[in-house]
């Protein structure tokens, strides 16, 4: 059954922004936008907005933005801090992609960027402000950025903040603005500290809104990866389009270059393709789109970013050419295929060193990642010699021009009707029928996946912690059952466990997801040499 959804024609926006979406391709809304864009539009309320990773939170709370600042205004008026560096870009490009014709500029001010370009973009009037704390308080203290009239003050990514030791900085940013704004924290957790500082900042009556956690794999999905070396990547991944008959699938890579070269390679080869990324201007992508969605071409190379405004029911492919960092970023993917009732495939292709990763995302998100084997040449022209005696079978029921009935009795007189036959075999689907266009591929090498792996914790003796509090905050905090847990060691100030490959991986990641310090990783391979006041589990503070 498919899942009703709301439209964003439905929210209440202006024309002016409907414009800038439709110009995305953005039709319907996901359940953190639907409940926050109404809201944020029609109430001066404080929101606190809880949705997974990879929902929309951006535009839950950027869309709004643009509809409520005042261009006329050149001071700012919504200022947005984000944990990162790349989020602050992506933030800032996003929210920019909103504003279609209303002329809002928007700035990011990051550390390790020119400091004297982020000032001209400030003092020439920048009305929506996007950065890291660090670099916020910087331009604050040298009078450049003025936080004294703002209307909305945005957490976004909330929670990492509080990981990554931002409180103190976050403080002081409030002190510095005014008290009538409208405070906006998105967070994916909410752990106790916001709530602490919602309790202290926000004002009396605000609004929680929190979306339903999806399920983070699909029963009408098989997953597949594939092992494979990065220099026989193309090679395997054009095997992989070869043995399907109807592929319509889009294509992840990492970065934007890596999405053009991969198109063009791809296109270089005869197949129908084309890329997607930010660096497109408008035009393009909607010339890229509209292609892709009358199936003019069947396969879209194209980054995360880009791919959110994709919104086509009838994939029959999703493939990661790069696996993606995290669980949520593989979900948000593969949830593209599967839907509305039909199947899916979504394959992965890992290399040796990446093997790691992949275990991860398949323990958190408990789905299954089927091991599969890349087709030979034989199986692939066998399968592409079945097609073609489909499509001449086809074509042969069909009634005839008499052009072409009368070039056929010229050609029949001349020579025998095989070798007629045999001909325009050749002409249609010659090129499609050589064994020697597939070369040998390299997978890398063999990868031992039945060992397990001791792991450092940073908590000990003096935490209060014995060996079964070790286990239980295992089992509370990654689910990992007891018979997975074995030889633990408590010592004064730290501990040790020694777990399966596969659960040792999802701990890591489940830990480094909850705290910013990462209490967890892995123990140093001479044993349990560790000197006093080691401080491997506390990394320097990122801004």
């Amino acid at each position: 059954m498919t899942e009703n959804r709301t439209k964003f024609t439905d929210l209440g926006l202006s024309e002016v922004t409907l414009a800038a979406l439709r110009k995305k391709w953005f039709e319907n809304a996901s359940p953190i936008q639907a409940a926050c864009i109404p809201l944020l539009l029609a109430s001066t309320k404080d929101v606190i907005g809880q949705a997974q990773t990879g929902t929309g939170k951006t535009a839950a709370f950027g869309i709004p933005l643009i509809e409520k600042v005042n261009a006329r205004l050149k001071h700012p008026q919504a200022l947005i801090l984000t944990p990162t560096r790349e989020l602050a870009i992506q933030v800032a490009e996003e929210i920019n992609s909103f504003s279609g014709a209303k002329r809002i500029q928007t700035a990011v001010v990051y550390g390790g960027s020119s400091m004297s370009q982020q000032i001209r973009t400030l003092r020439a009037g920048a009305q929506i402000v996007v950065g890291t704390p660090g670099r916020v308080i910087d331009h604050i203290k040298r009078g450049i950025l003025d936080v004294s009239q703002l209307d909305f003050f945005v957490l976004d990514e909330a929670d990492e903040m509080l990981n990554m030791g931002f409180l103190e900085d976050i403080e002081y940013v409030l002190q510095q603005t005014n008290d009538d704004k409208q405070m906006l924290y998105f967070s994916a957790t909410m752990p106790t500290e916001i709530k602490k500082i919602a309790e202290r900042y926000m004002k009396p009556g605000y609004e929680v809104i929190k979306t339903k956690t999806q399920q983070l794999t699909t029963d009408t999905v098989d997953q597949i990866y594939f092992q494979v070396s990065d220099r026989d990547k193309v090679e395997a991944l054009t095997r992989i389009i070869d043995i399907e008959n109807d592929m319509y699938a889009v294509i992840f890579c990492r970065t934007k270059l890596e999405c053009d070269q991969l198109s063009d390679t791809l296109r270089g080869r005869g197949y129908l393709v084309d890329s997607l990324h930010g660096d497109m201007d408008q035009r393009a992508r909607e010339r890229v789109m509209k292609k892709f969605k009358k199936k003019q071409i069947s396969l879209l190379v194209a980054t995360d970013v880009a791919a959110r405004g994709i919104d086509v029911d009838d994939l029959t492919h999703v493939i990661n050419y790069h696996i993606p960092n995290d669980p949520e970023s593989y979900t948000h993917r593969i949830g593209r295929t599967g839907r509305a009732g039909k199947t899916g495939v979504a394959i992965t292709l890992i290399t040796p060193r990446e093997y790691r990763r992949l275990v991860m995302i398949e323990k958190v998100t408990s789905s299954s990642i089927k091991r599969g084997t890349l087709p030979e040449a034989h199986d692939i022209i066998q399968n592409r010699k079945q097609a073609a005696l489909d499509a001449i079978v086809a074509k042969v029921e069909q009634e005839w021009s008499p052009l072409y009935t009368e070039m056929v009795e010229l050609l029949m007189k001349e020579f025998p009707s095989k070798d007629v036959i045999a001909a325009l075999i050749d002409i249609a689907f010659g090129q499609e029928l050589i064994a020697d266009n597939y070369r040998d591929i390299n997978t890398g090498g063999s990868i031992d996946t039945s060992g397990k792996t001791r792991l450092f914790i940073a908590k000990g003796r003096k935490d209060g912690f014995g060996p079964r509090e070790i286990a239980q905050l295992l089992k509370d905090e990654a689910g990992i059952a007891d018979q997975d847990i074995d030889d633990i060691k408590v010592l004064e100030e730290f501990s040790f466990a020694t777990l399966p490959f596969a659960e040792a991986e999802a701990v890591l990641h489940v830990f480094n997801r909850k705290d910013g310090r990462s209490i967890v990783s892995k123990a140093r391979e001479k044993g349990s040499d560790y000197k006093k006041g080691d401080r491997r589990s506390r990394p320097p503070r990122r801004r």
